[in-house]
C-alpha cells in the first residue's frame, strides 16, 4: 500500500504542471488585490468569482492533462505487472490511487483557498458560508471528474479519455439550459430524454453555485446536502464500475 502511495506522490511531485500552478496561484494573488482598480461597480463579486473561476479552470486543466496520465502510465510503461506483481487485489489499487491523487489535489487546493481567504481578508470582502460551500461544490466537481478520468483510462487512450471527459465536464453544464429550450418548445419527448440523459451525467451543473453569491437567490442547507451526498453517490459508482472492468483487464507484456 504504500509503495502505491509513495510511487504516486512522486509522480505528482515530479510533473512541472504542479510548480505551475503555485506559481499562478501567486499571480492571481497579485492581480487580484489590484483588480479593484479595473472595475466598475462591484469589485467584490468581480474578485470572489475570478477566483473560483481561476481554481476551478487550472484544476480542469490539471485532472484532465496530468492526472489522466498517471494511471495510463502504469499500464503503458509496463509498470502496473510490477505492483501486481505484490501481495496487492487490484480494487486496492484502484481505490489507493484515486484516494492518493484526491489527496494531492485537496491539499494543493487548500494552498489555494487560504491565499484566496487571505485576499479576501486583506480587501475587507466578508467570507460568507456560500463562498465555503462554493469552495467545497468545487472540489467535489474535481473528485466527480477524477472518478471519470479513472473510468475512461481503464479501457481508452490518454487522448479519448481527455475527450469524452472533457465532453462530459461540458454536456453536464449545459443540460438547464437544454431543459428550458425543450420546455419552451413544448417538445416533451425530447424533454424526457434530456432529463433521462442527464441522471447518466455527472452533477456538475448542480454544484455549480457561485451566481448565488452576491446576489438575491435563495441558497438551501438542504441542496447542499442533497447535492454533496448525490456526488459521492456518483463518484461511487463510477469507481465501482472502474473496479469491475478494470478487474477483468487483461495486460499484455
Amino acid at each position: 500500500m504504500w509503495n502505491i502511495a509513495l510511487n504516486t506522490f512522486k509522480e505528482i511531485v515530479r510533473n512541472k504542471f504542479l510548480y505551475m500552478i503555485l506559481f499562478f496561484a501567486f499571480i492571481f494573488i497579485i492581480f487580484s488585490i489590484t483588480l479593484w482598480k479595473l472595475t466598475i461597480g462591484d469589485d467584490n463579486k468581480v474578485i470572489v468569482d475570478f477566483w473560483l473561476a481561476m481554481i476551478e479552470f487550472f484544476w480542469l486543466i490539471g485532472v484532465l492533462f496530468v492526472w489522466s496520465q498517471l494511471l495510463f502510465k502504469e499500464i503503458e510503461w509496463k509498470t502496473i505487472f510490477l505492483i501486481l506483481s505484490k501481495p496487492i487485489k487490484r480494487w486496492e489499487f484502484i481505490l489507493w490511487k484515486f484516494f492518493w491523487f484526491s489527496l494531492s489535489v485537496l491539499l494543493i487546493i487548500l494552498f489555494q483557498w487560504i491565499s484566496f481567504l487571505l485576499v479576501l481578508f486583506f480587501k475587507k470582502i466578508e467570507i460568507d458560508s456560500l463562498i465555503l460551500f462554493s469552495i467545497f461544490f468545487t472540489f467535489l466537481k474535481l473528485e466527480t471528474l477524477l472518478s471519470l478520468v479513472f473510468f475512461f483510462s481503464t479501457f481508452m487512450s490518454n487522448i479519448l479519455t481527455i475527450l469524452v471527459s472533457m465532453m462530459m465536464y461540458f454536456i453536464s453544464h449545459s443540460f438547464s439550459l437544454m431543459i428550458d429550450l425543450m420546455k419552451q418548445t413544448k417538445n416533451e419527448i425530447l424533454l424526457f430524454i434530456i432529463s433521462g440523459l442527464q441522471l447518466l451525467f455527472p452533477p456538475f451543473e448542480a454544484l455549480n453555485i457561485k451566481d448565488f453569491i452576491g446576489s438575491f437567490k435563495e441558497f438551501s442547507y438542504q441542496y447542499f446536502l442533497f447535492n454533496s451526498l448525490y456526488s459521492f453517490l456518483y463518484i461511487f459508482i463510477i469507481l465501482f464500475f472502474t473496479i469491475l472492468i478494470f478487474n477483468k483487464k487483461s495486460f499484455e507484456r
